[in-house]
């Protein structure tokens, strides 16, 4: 069996840990590499210490020691990170899977730039309980596209530092491209004083953050005399491990090009 030769960014954090674990738990891949930052006092440690079986693998700032023998790299940094990361990368045909949410514009067309030079698996949510969520909100805002008020809730832990989530935005842009709607132009993140009549054609967003919620997302069409609510809540942030091991598997055999976890589910009409 030819193993997956993955390098975790942020290796040193939560969901670094949580990656780390799932690698060394996976029958087809290898812990290959772990990057951190320069200032992480956990640098030049083993990066599997935490688990009290180290792989001999230690924790690199530098990313030509940290993806030296990879051919995968996690990420689910910051955007900053990320797209050093990228470059770095798309310069050595290092494939990556990249859970990391907050990009802008500029960001996201980096992306698909460096997607020419190598695979790239890109989604904002890895889960695959998200991703299928996705196809049933598809299908639902085309069916519910008249007499609905549609409203997106998400909830977060107290440390996420960018809301709406990247999650709560792709669910809205599925909803709104199934409706023929610009996300952009009919989104509605705030409400406050006298907002007037809701707009129909509008999209909201609200946001809650507090405690150590891992992920909650709920899609509200409210209609006269009945809503339906469709939601998907993560307890533990191990799902989205396993969807990107998923991903990894998905990428090794394509050389180049962007995809989403609704390719590698097979989602797509």
């Amino acid at each position: 069996m030819t193993q997956l030769k993955i390098a975790i960014a942020g290796a040193s954090g939560r969901m670094g840990h949580i990656l780390i674990e799932a690698v060394g738990n996976a029958p087809d891949a290898v812990l290959a590499g772990a990057l951190d930052i320069a200032a992480s006092p956990a640098i030049g440690q083993d990066a599997a210490a935490f688990l009290g079986k180290p792989a001999g693998v230690l924790i690199e700032s530098e990313l030509a020691k940290g993806l030296a023998n990879a051919d995968y790299l996690i990420d689910f940094t910051r955007p900053e990170g990320t797209l050093q990361h990228l470059a770095y990368c798309a310069e050595h045909g290092v494939k990556m899977i990249i859970g990391t949410t907050g990009f802008d514009a500029a960001g996201k067309a980096a992306i698909a730039a460096a997607a020419e030079k190598t695979a790239i698996m890109f989604a904002p949510n890895m889960s695959v309980g998200v991703n299928v969520t996705l196809k049933l909100l598809e299908l639902a805002a085309k069916s519910l596209s008249e007499g609905y008020d549609i409203e997106i809730v998400e909830a977060h832990h107290r440390h996420k530092v960018d809301a709406p989530s990247g999650t709560a935005l792709q669910m809205g842009e599925v909803v709104a491209g199934a409706l023929g709607r610009d996300l952009k132009q009919c989104a509605v993140y705030g409400r406050e004083g006298v907002t007037g009549e809701r707009d129909p054609s509008t999209i909201g967003f609200a946001t809650i953050r507090g405690g150590d919620i891992v992920g909650d997302h709920t899609v509200l069409f409210a209609g006269i005399g009945e809503r339906i609510e469709i939601s998907h809540k993560s307890s533990s942030r191990v799902t989205y491990a396993h969807g990107a091991l998923r991903a990894a598997r998905f990428l090794a055999d394509k050389p180049t090009g962007l995809f989403d976890m609704q390719d590698v589910l097979a989602l797509k009409s």
